[in-house]
């Protein structure tokens, strides 16, 4: 049987951990999602998906190039912010529960996950950002979400846990192949059949449900 283009095409995707490939991947993510520079002052965001528009009610123009503290109000907890800061300053994944704000006002219990992606150079890059609007039930470590991030962790071979744990702490392929003693290639198989085993069509969703598992 012919290889099917299609499929091969998914499979580059999956594989694909450059600076662009990055980008863009978020654009299908129904997770809440964006990406900021740490290169420019103040961190802005300079991308978003359609995930976080609809979440927070407010435009890509009125997103993009500035930091995400917009989503923080007279409310939100001070020292989770500092929390948030120092992840940011310590440049590790850090995730938190913290009470933000939608565009017209409306508070919502928001999951916060921050990490850093480093260059291939293995300097930093980008912060990407992803959010879910908690129930007031869906709180704390103990929720539905963390018990099915565990269960998907769970399916991992020890190879592909080391490989996700590598991926939250912001490595790309490379620098994983290079910490592991493997050759990127490799790193690319098993990272490509560890998003498919998480359902994760990009690294920002991998690594919200390493961080939510645990990891």
């Amino acid at each position: 049987m012919a290889d099917n283009p299609k499929n091969d095409d998914t499979q580059s995707k999956l594989e694909d951990d450059s600076d662009d490939a990055i980008l863009a991947s978020i654009q299908n993510s129904p997770v809440a999602t964006v990406v900021s520079d740490p290169l420019i002052e103040d961190n802005p965001i300079i991308e978003t998906n359609q995930a976080f528009l609809d979440l927070t009610g407010y435009t890509r123009e009125e997103i993009v190039g500035r930091n995400c503290r917009f989503l923080a109000g007279e409310d939100t907890e001070p020292w989770i912010s500092e929390k948030i800061r120092d992840g940011i300053r310590s440049q590790r994944s850090i995730l938190v529960e913290v009470l933000n704000y939608k565009k017209d006002g409306t508070p919502f219990r928001n999951a916060l996950l921050i990490a850093p992606v480093f260059g291939q150079t293995g300097d930093l890059r980008y912060f990407i950002g992803s959010q879910v609007e908690l129930d007031d039930a869906d709180t704390g470590p103990t929720t539905k979400r963390h018990e099915d991030a565990v269960k998907m962790v769970n399916t991992m071979s020890p190879r592909q846990l080391e490989i996700l744990k590598d991926m939250a702490s912001g490595f790309r392929s490379k620098q994983i192949a290079y910490r592991l003693k493997l050759s990127e290639r490799t790193v690319k198989m098993h990272r490509s059949i560890l998003l498919k085993k998480l359902n994760a069509g990009n690294m920002a969703d991998a690594v919200r449900i390493a961080v939510e598992a645990g990891l």
